[in-house]
């Protein structure tokens, strides 16, 4: 009697697509391990399952898992910077300025949890410095962009307490405090998210930012 030898069936690969719609799957299924799995248990075979492609054609993409990182940083702070910048091209006051720009970073963080957690609240000590500098660099621009209304509001004396540089500081902040302790403790009874943006934004804002 002869036997007929099946072969074991090959894992599911995905055709070859789109580059552009193909880096996007691999980012965000690099963000769901991140975050579940940590830096050191994230890995290329992993990420690659994950997206359905194989190591190799990850690899045509990006060359490691350090470039996921810091490229799912690079376009959050990307985006941020946009907003910012056209935010401060405005024909609006000052104040008004500051208080959209934080409320487009706290709808920023809320739309999207897992970049936030991984480039905000994250520690990013195993990727080198200067692998990391270009993101820092596009970090400080984010921020200088959302200083600047804070320093006209400084230089027509209406800062309560503190120095542009110090109420910048605290606002991001406050902002910072709020959104990242929603995201990473959801167990916990918050109010809805568009009622904590309004009370960060006005008590930080009257607390600082005096009337003309």
């Amino acid at each position: 009697m002869t036997v007929a030898l099946k072969k074991p069936p090959r894992s599911a690969r995905k055709p070859k697509g789109d580059g552009h719609m193909r880096r996007g799957e691999i980012l965000a299924a690099a963000e769901k391990i991140f975050i579940a799995e940590g830096y050191a248990g994230a890995t290329i075979r992993k990420i690659a399952d994950a997206v359905g492609v194989s190591s190799t054609a990850l690899y045509m993409h990006f060359r490691d898992k350090d470039q996921i990182l810091l490229e799912i940083g690079k376009e959050a702070i990307e985006q941020l910077l946009s907003i910012n910048v056209a935010l401060s091209q405005e024909p609006i006051d000052a104040v008004e300025k500051v208080r959209r720009m934080l409320d487009a970073y706290m709808r920023f963080a809320f739309d999207n949890p897992n970049t936030y957690q991984l480039v905000f609240c994250g520690s990013n000590e195993a990727i080198s410095v200067e692998k990391q500098q270009a993101v820092s660099d596009l970090g400080d621009r984010c921020f200088d962009e959302f200083s600047g209304p804070i320093r006209e509001i400084a230089a027509a004396g209406r800062l309560k307490t503190g120095t542009a540089e110090s109420a910048a500081q605290v606002l991001w902040a406050a902002c910072h405090g709020i959104v990242s302790l929603v995201i990473t403790k959801p167990s916990r009874s918050w109010a809805p998210p568009e009622e904590l943006m309004q009370v960060t934004l006005d008590g930080v804002m009257h607390g600082l930012i005096a009337d003309r």
